[in-house]
């Protein structure tokens, strides 16, 4: 259903076309880049991209060729673990599968070429919708971190959620 290309400069004015204020800004990427987001800052995320510290990819039908999504992965190589971040289904796509569809291929990424004994990731506590796709993917709540930050006038809470190599070797063999 969809399939992953590295994410490169010239994504950066579509990608900061899908964030339309600040508190899509927050909920993308947390304090890791201000509003107004601009292609500045998204040229210095694409370099850092390109690095053996973060892959990070769009998603795209094949069918269509149309762009739908948006996914990273901090690599820690020393641990072999790496951090989902920055995921971002396209507004025209949401609601069509692409965003399991492409978490599935980034996690195969991460676990089969990349080798990742696990995978962990961050998500606001009430993105309820969020929560709920990544628990569909296997991934279970290890630890909130409670009113963590102040935020558009309001405290933000964030769930630690994991999902080891041997959880996705086995969701993945179900699928």
């Amino acid at each position: 259903m969809v399939e992953l290309r590295d994410f490169r400069t010239s994504d950066c004015r579509q990608l900061a076309a899908w964030i339309d204020g600040p508190l899509e800004l927050w909920n993308w990427s947390g304090h890791h880049f201000s509003w107004p987001l601009d292609e500045g800052q998204l040229a210095e995320y694409a370099a850092e991209s390109s690095t053996p510290v973060r892959q990070s990819w769009m998603a795209f039908d094949p069918t269509t060729d149309h762009v739908v999504g948006h996914v990273s992965l901090r690599i820690e190589a020393a641990n072999a673990s790496g951090r989902l971040g920055r995921v971002l289904v396209a507004p025209e796509a949401r609601g069509k599968g692409y965003g399991a569809a492409m978490l599935t291929k980034a996690l195969d990424a991460g676990f089969g070429e990349l080798g990742l004994e696990q995978i962990e990731l961050g998500v606001w506590d009430d993105n309820a919708h969020a929560i709920r796709l990544y628990e569909g993917l296997g991934f279970a709540c290890d630890h909130v971190l409670r009113d963590v930050v102040q935020f558009a006038g309001k405290s933000w809470s964030a769930m630690q959620m994991i999902l080891p190599r041997s959880a996705w070797a086995v969701d993945a063999g179900s699928a």
